[in-house]
């Protein structure tokens, strides 16, 4: 049986995992800075600050790993919307990727007989439209 726990607007299942989406970061921040950070709430297994490939430069979020679910727990209620630097971060359990729900994204579902950024014609929207934007 599950049980919803809640904090604010907020709302964790009890058997979430252990691994742990965080947003908003500075982009200075560090793999280390980020494991010191979280481990105000509990040990901490992992933490990875996601690199773009190409240029090496943080891309504002990452994943920490806590040792177990009640830190985990902790971690997300004592963390979601703490101020590191001048931002504002966003903690909550990480998704699996097969979990995340679809985004938009550049090309290939622009809506019009143009196309979308991406150069692709067809989908949804008007005969003027592009892949973002403002609609005609």
């Amino acid at each position: 049986m599950l049980e919803v726990f809640s904090s604010g607007a907020l709302s964790i299942i009890s058997n979430l995992a252990k691994r742990l989406y965080v947003g908003g970061l500075p982009y200075e921040t560090t793999d280390d800075e980020l494991k010191e950070l979280f481990s105000e709430a509990g040990a901490v297994e992992s933490a990875k600050v996601v690199t773009d490939r190409y240029s090496g430069r943080s891309r504002g979020f990452g994943f920490v790993e806590m040792t177990n679910d009640d830190e985990a727990l902790k971690a997300i209620e004592s963390m979601n919307g703490k101020q590191v630097g001048e931002r504002s971060i966003t903690v909550n359990e990480a998704k699996p990727m097969g979990e995340r729900s679809e985004r938009g994204g550049f090309g290939g579902r622009g809506g019009g007989s143009r196309g979308g950024f991406g150069g692709r014609g067809g989908g949804s929207g008007g005969s003027r439209g592009g892949g973002f934007g403002r609609q005609y």
